[in-house]
């Protein structure tokens, strides 16, 4: 089971974020679970520069842009 979260507080790029790497989970057929992380003492733990942030198994792997569907999927296969 991949850990995924998605750091942010709660705006349309987090929303949109999250639904991305929801799809891709589906996609590659990834058993993932969701967290969402909205406390800042929280998110700054990930040395987050800008929002939304998308870390998964505890790495951050992308921050302050909503990545593409196939890097999501790329992420999540590594």
């Amino acid at each position: 089971m991949v850990n995924i979260k998605i750091l942010g507080p709660g705006c349309a790029n987090c929303r949109k974020l999250e639904a991305v790497a929801r799809e891709a989970a589906a996609a590659a057929n990834v058993q993932a679970e969701f967290v969402k992380v909205s406390d800042m003492k929280q998110i700054m733990q990930y040395d987050l520069l800008s929002t939304p942030g998308l870390v998964v198994n505890d790495k951050l792997v992308c921050s302050g842009r909503i990545p593409t569907l196939a890097e999501v999927q790329q992420w999540l296969s590594a």
